[in-house]
């Protein structure tokens, strides 16, 4: 879904300690029936890992995957699980760049900035050494894949690598440029589906999610905003746009949206009086920025650089992407271009009614609205509802307490928060397994002490509950 329709659209809203982001930290508390969308996966059969960055704007619900963390790996499935496996490569996040350029590999004078960016020394040191990441992260990726084939998946996977969004340079992250919005996509499919081809259509990050379910053969809930992008049995409606949004990075204020088609992109600024780069202190650190900021006070920015430092942006920009890739010459007053201003206009108010685009909400009432006061919510407990011979069902147990019974059980889980994901595990001591609970637990000949807890995503997780159960399924 988009961040703008359930209210993630401020970055970050956990704010660490060194800082203060948010008026009131929060995290984001979207519709109850909105799940990470592994739940769905987990809930048919696959081990879900994510190694190892969430940055999600809320804390990771212990639903969401069977393994969250710099060790996750779908080597940890149970043998022949089908698995869904996401590695987060940090070699080429912004922060890559900050590092020393003594040992630069990638030679600063072959290297070719944008015409908005100051063509110096530095910038070009900064530039190459983004390039040098670039190679750490194909190495890893190499890694990853000679991984798939030692373990006989190779024929058996699909791979897929993006970005979540353009270089670290100024004008390409936080920006609803091309070169912050336009990523890399490359997806490897086993056999002989389109090798080598390369695809035109338009494809937006939500469409990711739709996909891998399609690929699962799990039906998609209407909720979810994008629509599978890969070749199926059911003809999918073309996608004509894309849309992006930007509003709080850090400390700074701001709402930006775009809608772009297969040519042209429309960008409204709802802030004209500010400048292109507001404070953000993250951003600061960047070496090409600091060029920027040195050669502005020596007053030797290039007119396109400095129109990046000043204030009064046009309130709406267009763009021919084709003919124009940097997105240097805005056609917004051009009166040649004036019907298809309109129709990118419209199409943008239309996708923000649609979406219900909550970026008009102050941020200090929608956080209030999802944490009352400044508290944040907290999970009701899971409780525990056994089933057997004797025993309908009628009532729960409290946790804590022990029971025999002379026949098979089935143990329900109930959480009475509305929209909460529930969690369960059988006893395995200070570091369970935690299962996704999709079903009733059937309890045969053993004893099991069965531990849970719940989560709705943006709540706090409560508390762990137990109960131990005695069955014995050979009693007649």
């Amino acid at each position: 879904m988009y961040a703008t329709s359930i209210g993630a659209h401020h970055h970050r809203t956990s704010a660490p300690e060194h800082t203060v982001y948010t008026p009131t930290p929060y995290e984001v508390v979207p519709p109850p029936y909105v799940k990470t969308f592994t739940e769905y996966i987990r809930a048919h059969g696959y081990y879900c890992t994510n190694n190892e960055k969430t940055d999600y704007q809320f804390t990771a619900p212990v639903t969401a995957w069977d393994e969250n963390g710099c060790f996750a790996h779908w080597r940890h499935r149970e043998q022949d699980q089908p698995f869904f496996a996401v590695f987060n490569l940090m070699n080429t996040h912004e922060s890559g760049m900050w590092r020393s350029h003594e040992t630069l590999i990638t030679n600063p004078d072959e290297v070719t900035l944008p015409p908005y960016l100051p063509d110096t020394p530095k910038s070009r040191e900064v530039l190459a050494l983004h390039y040098d990441n670039l190679e750490l992260n194909d190495n890893r990726v190499g890694e990853l894949l000679r991984q798939l084939e030692e373990d006989g998946l190779a024929e058996d996977t699909i791979v897929m690598i993006w970005s979540d969004h353009g270089e670290g340079l100024p004008r390409h992250k936080r920006w609803l440029y091309d070169s912050g919005i336009r990523v890399p996509l490359i997806v490897r499919w086993p056999g002989e589906l389109m090798p080598g081809s390369c695809s035109n259509q338009l494809i937006s990050m939500i469409d990711l999610g739709p996909t891998v379910l399609q690929l699962a053969g799990i039906p998609i809930p209407k909720h979810m905003q994008g629509q599978p992008f890969l070749p199926s049995t059911v003809e999918l409606p073309k996608r004509n746009y894309v849309y992006a949004a930007r509003d709080r990075h850090d400390e700074s204020y701001d709402m930006v949206r775009a809608v772009r088609d297969d040519r042209y992109k429309y960008i409204r600024n709802f802030y004209p009086d500010k400048p292109y780069f507001d404070w953000v202190p993250y951003g600061n650190q960047h070496g090409i920025m600091q060029e920027m900021w040195r050669l502005y006070a020596a007053d030797e920015l290039s007119v396109l650089g400095r129109s990046l430092m000043t204030g009064n942006r046009r309130p709406e920009e267009l763009y021919d992407c084709v003919n124009d890739p940097h997105e240097i010459y805005n056609l917004a007053a051009d009166p040649s271009y004036s019907g298809i201003m309109e129709r990118l206009s419209d199409e943008l108010d239309k996708w923000r009614t649609l979406v219900g685009d909550m970026g008009d909400i102050p941020e200090a009432q929608m956080a209030n609205a999802m944490w009352p006061n400044g508290i944040q919510p907290a999970t009701a407990p899971v409780q525990f509802v056994p089933i057997s011979e004797g025993c309908p069902g009628t009532k729960d147990v409290p946790t804590g307490s022990e029971h025999t019974f002379a026949h098979a059980v089935t143990l329900m889980l109930y959480c009475g928060t509305q929209g909460a994901s529930i969690a369960y595990a059988l006893d395995e001591g200070d570091n369970p397994h935690w299962k996704l609970y999709n079903g009733p637990i059937t309890i045969l000949d053993k004893n099991s002490v069965v531990r849970a807890k719940a989560i709705r995503i943006g709540y706090r997780t409560s508390e762990e509950t137990y109960v131990t159960i005695h069955a014995n399924s050979r009693v007649y």
